[in-house]
């Protein structure tokens, strides 16, 4: 379909986990460019975008990350190796195409590449160590070597992102509560991209999400200083045996007490 040669990591990216999730995202988003403009259009463009920039990625950390696991949303499918991830101390989380949806509508930029690194520390826990999300609509990519500096909030009232497609009812109750305006968009990464680049202030969801749609927009949210949480205020942990991540939080700091606090009161139901 196209011929893509990402090129040679620079020797900093390959030295530094954060860099190196950056370069990967960033490479892939090229990819995905170049094959939105190959003339393929709605399930067709997807499956081949979805497909590409895994395979891109998959073999980039075959190359380069060898002894680390991978946990892809596509390896998970049904792939082999998805569970040697549990017995390994560094796991690269990735979403080749964050909002496919978007991604088949051009000229939409909310769809995003996501590549977190989950690494287990010397304390015995895991945790997030390196982020990247790259929006090749927008030509950029957010991470933490480098997190995105959070302007001052410009909007008199809150603005909550959510889905285009399926808001969760309870956030419409939230908005109400704090006088908040609802901002529909696509990928939950340009979603919570969207409130370290001042466009919301909040991303709030519940009912269905997996590791790989939060991992990298989450550490990329904490590096640059937003609130994150699950809805009932507890830690967002990844690289967990079940994969299913339904719900999380990320704000500006001072709007997680009265979030939380309207989901304390009123749940999510």
């Amino acid at each position: 379909m196209t011929d893509f040669d990402p090129g040679t990591p620079p020797p900093e990216a390959l030295a530094n986990d954060h860099l190196f999730a950056a370069w990967t995202a960033t490479a892939a988003g090229t990819l995905l460019l170049q094959i939105r403009e190959s003339g393929l259009e709605g399930k067709a463009l997807k499956d081949a975008g979805d497909l590409a920039s895994h395979e891109l990625l998959m073999g980039l950390f075959a190359q380069y990350k060898p002894q680390d696991a991978v946990l892809s949303e596509e390896e998970h499918r049904g792939t082999s190796g998805a569970n040697d991830r549990l017995s390994t101390p560094r796991v690269w989380i990735i979403d080749p195409v964050d909002g496919t949806r978007e991604y088949s509508e051009p000229p939409r930029d909310d769809w995003a590449v996501h590549v977190a690194l989950w690494a287990r520390l010397d304390s015995g826990e895991g945790a997030l160590v390196a982020g990247a999300v790259a929006q090749p609509g927008l030509s950029r990519t957010f991470h933490t070597g480098q997190p995105p500096v959070v302007p001052a909030r410009t909007a008199p009232r809150p603005r909550i992102a959510v889905s285009r497609t399926r808001p969760p009812a309870f956030v419409q109750a939230l908005a109400e509560e704090i006088d908040a305006e609802l901002v529909p968009m696509g990928s939950a990464g340009a979603k919570v991209i969207s409130v370290a680049r001042d466009v919301t202030d909040a991303y709030v969801h519940a009912g269905g999400q997996y590791e790989w749609d939060s991992a990298a927009p989450v550490a990329v949210a904490r590096a640059a200083g937003l609130f994150t949480s699950r809805v009932d205020g507890t830690e967002l942990l990844y690289n967990q045996k079940e994969v299913r991540l339904p719900d999380l939080i990320v704000c500006r700091p001072e709007l997680a007490e009265p979030i939380l606090d309207f989901i304390r009161r009123h749940g999510t139901d």
